[in-house]
Formats: structure tokens, C-alpha cells, sequence
């Protein structure tokens, strides 16, 4: 089976690479955009990642107009706007995820670093926690509810591919005590829990309750970085209407700097584990 991309982070680089070679063939957008008899919008719509499709033609003759003539790096652009169009598993799940969705990049992250204060992050979900969570004490119909929690539990395929992304999680210890759907349904989350923690691309890390305040006081937020040095990375931040994706370099900065400082008040991966473990067994022990 292909490993799934980002046909978003695609778009991206080859946008990038389009103003590169613009901008090498020291061509104004402004002249590009007349040489090619376009008008000025779509070209910049093109070199920032705002179009859907690029076409074949018209790729062609900007790289013709940039005189970028060594077939490899035509063959290579080309391949990055055929990939664009591609649609990801996701796609089908649109009312889910919305039209910008954070599968997207999951799909081509190499490493992604989140914090959570309040529940366990959707990656490391059990099915019946997550049922819980979606549901929220709100009436919601199965049907919806089931579709949801289908769409959750096939995001979680990133950990356990083939070259997986490793995940860096830091957890509020408030989230190993808030019983969701259960007790019997939280005991089995908190062993999925422990198993995930044993996997070697996976760091998970609890704030205790004794390290008072710590820099996280802030909305659940997740940081998700790309092998490919073209693809910078970005800040998700979970809010009720979704999520809101943050790309500036200065707002990226701002949350490593949080997700180090935070990381400082946590406990250790093994003490995390074995405070995990008494969360559990004073769970199971009550009748």
C-alpha cells in the first residue's frame, strides 16, 4: 500500500520552488505575469500555495519563461503537481475535519510534539475513549458519533507504519484522573496508554500536580515538523470550531519555546509511566 502524502504540503513546495526559480531567473512577478499573459493574480496565487491545481501547460511555460531546462528538475516539479491534486484518505471525511485538515500533515510529518491539559491526544485514543470524548455529554447520533471515531482511529496509522513519526506528547497529570466514558473504559485507555509509551518513536511525558504552575496554561497545541527542508513547520491549535493552523515563523517559535519549558516541569518518561501505573491499579481497585 502507498504511504499516504500531504498533496497540501505539495502544493507548498512546489509553490516555493516556483518563486525560487522566478526569482533566480531575476524576473519580476510582475513581468512573469505579462510574459506568460497572465493576470497578476493567478500567478500569485500560484507561488503561494492558494490554487488547487497547477497545470501541466502552464507549469511548462513558466519553467520555460525561468529557463529551468535540466529535465530532472522539470520531472521532479511536475511530479509535485500531479501529487497535489491526489486526495487523502481524509478527504472523505470533510464535515470531520474541515476544508484545511490536520491529517494532511500528519501524513508527511516527521516528528509532531504535543501538549494537552485536558484529554488524551487524539493520536494515542482508545475507540470507547474517543466515542466518549466526541460525544461529550451532548446528544449526538450514533451514526455521526461512529464516523467520527472511525475517522480519529485512522489517523493513528502514523505511529505504526513504515518509518513512523515519532511523537513527543506532554500530558497535565489532570488528564490521567478526569474519568471519560468509565472507569472500566479509562482503565483500558491508560493501558493503551502505557503500550504506546513503549514504542521507540514515542516520548510521553506527565506534569505532575506538585510542579504547581507551568508555561502550558495555554489551549492544547501541537507542533508537527516535515523531513523536507522546504516544508516549515506548523502549530496546530485545537479549538472548538476545529483548529486553527499557525505557520509564522515567530508563532512557531513561541510554541517550541512552550512545549520546551513545559517539557522542564514534566517527570521523566519512566517516572511518567510509573505514575500511569498507580492512576491504573487505584482505578481497577475500585469496586
Amino acid at each position: 500500500m502507498q504511504r499516504p502524502h500531504s498533496p497540501t504540503l505539495r502544493r507548498r513546495r512546489l509553490s516555493a520552488e516556483l518563486k525560487r526559480a522566478r526569482e533566480e531567473a531575476k524576473v519580476t512577478s510582475a513581468n512573469a505575469a505579462k510574459s506568460l499573459g497572465w493576470a497578476a493574480g493567478k500567478l500569485s496565487m500560484i507561488e503561494n500555495a492558494e490554487t488547487q491545481k497547477v497545470k501541466a501547460d502552464d507549469l511548462d511555460k513558466m519553467l520555460d519563461l525561468y529557463q529551468v531546462t535540466d529535465p530532472g528538475k522539470r520531472e521532479a516539479l511536475h511530479a509535485l503537481a500531479r501529487d497535489a491534486k491526489v486526495r487523502g484518505w481524509w478527504s472523505k471525511y470533510k464535515e470531520v475535519f474541515g476544508p484545511q485538515s490536520l491529517p494532511d500533515f500528519e501524513a508527511e510529518a516527521s516528528a509532531i510534539r504535543t501538549f494537552e491539559g485536558l484529554v488524551i491526544p487524539g493520536l494515542l485514543q482508545t475507540p470507547d475513549y474517543a466515542r466518549a470524548v466526541i460525544q461529550g455529554g451532548r446528544y449526538t447520533s450514533e451514526e455521526e458519533i461512529e464516523r467520527r471515531v472511525k475517522a480519529r482511529l485512522e489517523r493513528r496509522d502514523i505511529l505504526t507504519r513504515f518509518k513512523p513519526a515519532s511523537l513527543r506528547v506532554t500530558l497535565d497529570e489532570a488528564v490521567l484522573h478526569r474519568v471519560v466514558g468509565s472507569s472500566e473504559v479509562m482503565a483500558e485507555q491508560l493501558r493503551h496508554l502505557l503500550h504506546m509509551a513503549k514504542l521507540p518513536n514515542i516520548d510521553l511525558q506527565v506534569v505532575p500536580f506538585d510542579a504547581g504552575a507551568h508555561a502550558a496554561f495555554v489551549a492544547p497545541f501541537s507542533i508537527l515538523n516535515f523531513p523536507d527542508p522546504l516544508d516549515a513547520p506548523i502549530v496546530f491549535v485545537d479549538t472548538a470550531s476545529g483548529g486553527l493552523f499557525l505557520e509564522e515563523s515567530d508563532e512557531v517559535e513561541a510554541h517550541s519555546v512552550t512545549f520546551g519549558d513545559v517539557q522542564g516541569s514534566a517527570m521523566s518518561a519512566a517516572q511518567s509511566a510509573r505514575l500511569i501505573t498507580e492512576v491504573l491499579e487505584t482505578l481497577e481497585s475500585k469496586p
